[in-house]
């Protein structure tokens, strides 16, 4: 669960509000109703659904789903997994009485043990987790291209290589610049790809006439 809960969190601080419910939904689905950690992930799934209503103008569907967020999380303690419930139960209550407010002042960032987590500070499976989610959220990103990049990502643990690495991480962290770090991740995949395949070549056996 911990990848999970920090990938999405990372997603979220991102800017992809949306897309963040996809890195908790499936681990909150298996998790027992009423549970601490169903409760914490439901309320994030509330909160991050509530400022996605909030920034479309949905002002109804912002308070409606404040309301909830607030009384899944109310009985858990400040600060659980390491994420700052205050910070999220405050805004919250705020979208409930003026749901407005997110048009003067952006949304709350999710901070986790003290800091605004992004996937700078992930391991190599929550950033995996993060760059998948945002590959299958938006348009125009291939997740073939991605998963191949996950993969040679996994094998530069072993080598002490972080180039696939680092364009993932990027990918995931730069929501200004998303679309040209991709391309540069595509570009390196099929380069790889390419060599691989060079490679393989040259063991074919040669066709007999």
């Amino acid at each position: 669960m911990e990848e999970q809960l920090r990938a999405g969190i990372a997603i979220y601080n991102a800017g992809a509000t949306h897309a963040a419910h996809d890195a908790w939904e499936e681990v909150w689905l298996d998790l027992p109703a009423g549970s601490d950690d169903e409760r914490l992930l439901h309320g994030l799934i509330q909160f991050t659904a509530a400022v996605y209503h909030a920034q479309h103008r949905n002002w109804s569907g912002t308070v409606g789903l404040a309301e909830s967020g607030c009384e899944y999380l109310k009985a858990l303690p400040s600060t659980y997994r390491g994420v700052d419930l205050s910070v999220v139960t405050d805004y919250l209550h705020g979208l409930q009485t003026d749901p407005e407010r997110i048009e003067r002042a952006g949304p709350s960032p999710l901070v986790y043990k003290g800091r605004r987590l992004s996937a700078a500070d992930l391991e190599l499976d929550g950033i995996t987790i993060a760059a998948a989610v945002l590959a299958e959220e938006f348009e125009g990103y291939d997740g073939a291209v991605v998963d191949a990049a996950v993969d040679y990502a996994r094998e530069e643990v072993d080598r002490s290589q972080t180039e696939f690495i680092g364009l993932l991480t990027t990918f995931v962290d730069e929501s200004t610049h998303r679309g040209i770090v991709y391309d540069r991740l595509a570009a390196q995949v099929e380069r790889r790809q390419r060599k691989e395949r060079d490679v393989a070549g040259l063991f074919d056996p040669a066709d007999e006439g």
